[in-house]
């Protein structure tokens, strides 16, 4: 059991095959469950956009809620473990999170056919329009201005002094504002299905 547990790798590879004999056991006793059939499909990328989007918020709320408001207390001289070891894997999960809950969800309202109408807010999607249009802001926000921004203010990209500090500025105030967007984001994902 120690060889799976001390390893990430081996632990989330146990993990997911768990989960497949989980759903192989109770889709065996169903006859209703065909891997051709829509609701399948419809299943299977709901799992992955929930599973990519605790990964996304998590971290979001790891940076905003425990790192960030911490970073004060932490000595100068141990300040570079943080800088150039843990915030650069907690950005690479971080943003490619972002990426696969955004084109798992994509997928998913397209294969429940609601895809356009939640994203024009119709009648009927406005909770879950709402949602993914909150989701598309936030997802530019990691890539497009937190990630680049990251970057200077890890030294991944070399800038000066004053420019780092900016960036790690911008970087810190657009992860707030996605700390901030995500609450209404969740509520409306949450609400489609029982408000709407």
């Amino acid at each position: 059991m120690s060889a799976i547990l001390t390893s990430l790798r081996n632990t989330v590879i146990t993990g997911a095959i768990l989960a497949l004999v989980v759903f192989l056991a109770i889709t065996s006793a169903s006859s209703q469950t065909s891997a051709y059939e829509l609701g399948f499909w419809q299943y299977l990328f709901r799992y992955f956009h929930i599973l990519s989007g605790v990964m996304w918020i998590g971290l979001l709320w790891y940076f905003n809620f425990v790192q960030i408001p911490n970073m004060s207390k932490i000595p100068d001289e141990q300040k570079p473990a943080i800088g150039k070891v843990i915030a650069p894997a907690a950005l690479f999960w971080f943003r490619w999170g972002a990426m696969s809950t955004l084109i798992t969800g994509l997928i998913l309202a397209q294969l429940n056919g609601y895809l356009h109408k939640a994203y024009l807010l119709q009648d009927g999607y406005q909770f879950i329009g709402v949602g993914m249009w909150l989701a598309t802001i936030m997802w530019f926000n990691v890539w497009f201005i937190i990630w680049p921004n990251q970057k200077k203010a890890l030294g991944i990209v070399q800038v000066e002094p004053d420019v780092k500090a900016k960036a790690a500025r911008t970087a810190m105030l657009t992860s707030r504002i996605n700390t901030m967007l995500s609450i209404p984001m969740l509520l409306c994902m949450a609400g489609q299905m029982h408000v709407a």
